[in-house]
């Protein structure tokens, strides 16, 4: 028998049979905000983590593998991008990462100014002094509103929104009226990314239904992966463009474009890593393609709150 030792657990639920179990230190923080319940805890492996409502969202360990693979594709595909639309991504890092590149203007919209002001006291590492940055300007304020009423035009528009769990903020954030309206702000070349959920075989159907939905709305659309060490996932990505191709854009190009923005430091991403995340495979591809799921604001997608388990 393997020897259990004497700590504290977190179990976070991946699907109804399944969980993913981490070892607590300590919890920092709990505060249930107007929005959802936001946890600050400390792990043996991850260092400190964000929780959102069971959830886990970031890490001090491995947060970078997430948000260079959420960022940068989008950004190197737009090439010279001057304007960027960030829609979530309380924690800063992904803020932090657009602000690696000479753009002009940063918008980020986030409902929940709780967890930003939790994540400048407790992990103040992941933003990196973002948040302050004269080219940033962060709202707070729900997404869609923003989106459907601005008529500023952005070059990258980044959707770095939680899950759409039953009654929580972003329930209405994934459907295909909301990403016509983000269409609509994007500039001529635009790039559209955002966050898509599992790809794992056991729970990979968010990922094709919003595949599918962006499928409806821009002529060029890709889905891409990376694995999470602290998800324990393959998690999904997918990125929707008025005409440019990720999958078209060579290796040497993308190296290219990343030294010209002075980003010869990158952790996870580069041309070589490009070509691995945008490959995707047998059974995710045919996935993809038998999906018929559209989702619309009459035919949300929403998920199931997990139960959360913490304790000896």
């Amino acid at each position: 028998m393997p020897k259990v030792h004497n700590w504290q657990w977190f179990l976070e639920s991946v699907v109804p049979s399944e969980y993913h179990v981490h070892g607590i230190k300590r919890s920092l923080i709990v505060r249930e905000t107007q929005y959802q319940l936001a946890e600050i805890l400390e792990s043996y492996q991850f260092g400190k983590m964000l929780v959102l409502d069971g959830e886990s969202q970031s890490s001090e360990r491995d947060e970078y593998i997430y948000h260079e693979v959420l960022v940068h594709p989008a950004m190197v595909l737009a090439d010279n991008p001057k304007r960027v639309l960030l829609l979530g991504g309380g924690e800063g890092a992904t803020l932090r990462e657009i602000l690696r590149y000479p753009i002009e203007r940063a918008v980020m919209v986030d409902i929940d100014e709780e967890v930003i002001e939790l994540c400048k006291e407790y992990m103040p590492n992941l933003s990196a002094g973002s948040f302050a940055d004269p080219k940033a300007e962060v709202i707070i304020g729900d997404a869609r509103a923003y989106v459907e009423n601005t008529e500023e035009k952005f070059d990258v528009i980044i959707s770095d929104l939680t899950e759409p769990l039953e009654e929580g903020p972003a329930s209405k954030l994934f459907t295909k009226e909301f990403y016509n309206a983000i269409k609509s702000r994007l500039s001529e070349n635009g790039v559209f990314v955002t966050q898509a959920l599992s790809v794992s075989v056991i729970n990979n159907e968010a990922h094709t239904a919003i595949y599918n939905t962006l499928k409806q709305i821009f002529p060029v659309v890709r889905s891409y992966h990376a694995y999470i060490p602290m998800y324990d996932s393959d998690w999904g990505f997918v990125m929707g463009t008025l005409g440019k191709d990720p999958v078209k854009i060579k290796e040497e190009e993308i190296n290219e474009r990343l030294e010209r923005s002075g980003l010869t430091d990158l952790k996870y991403y580069d041309g070589e890593t490009h070509r691995y995340i945008f490959s995707l495979p047998k059974d995710l591809r045919n996935a993809i393609n038998m999906e018929t799921v559209i989702i619309e604001d009459n035919k949300p997608l929403l998920i199931a709150r997990r139960e959360r388990f913490f304790g000896i």
